[in-house]
């Protein structure tokens, strides 16, 4: 399976929102558990949150009630929207996609950064 591909993020300002995306490769019944992962500046990596193929979905405390992740099967994408960030929120995010398989691939990440 190809590295999935993040896109959407950005520069904003506190407050504001943002939605990322994740697009796996491969056949749509091979994808299992999708997540979200980011690694803010002089960090490491930490767990966001996941989604199951069948919709479980849990979320670190951090961005709970804040932070919402859905998918399309379909298109084999996972979506994080991310409402009210903090500066705190700037990081490098990165997904992770789970195949039936065991395989577990990385995308490249992409740079959210908030600031005023």
């Amino acid at each position: 399976q190809a590295q999935p591909v993040e896109s959407g993020g950005g520069l904003v300002q506190p407050g504001e929102s943002l939605r990322l995306s994740c697009a796996a490769f491969g056949d749509i019944f091979r994808v299992n558990t999708m997540k979200w992962y980011r690694q803010p500046p002089g960090k490491q990596r930490e767990f966001v949150g996941s989604i199951a193929r069948r919709g479980e979905i849990t979320y670190a405390d951090s961005v709970k009630g804040r932070f919402t992740i859905s998918r399309d099967n379909a298109k084999n994408t996972m979506y994080l929207q991310m409402n009210s960030l903090k500066p705190e929120d700037t990081a490098v995010y990165y997904c992770n996609v789970l195949y039936v398989s065991g395989d577990d691939h990385w995308g490249q990440g992409t740079q959210v950064t908030v600031s005023s």
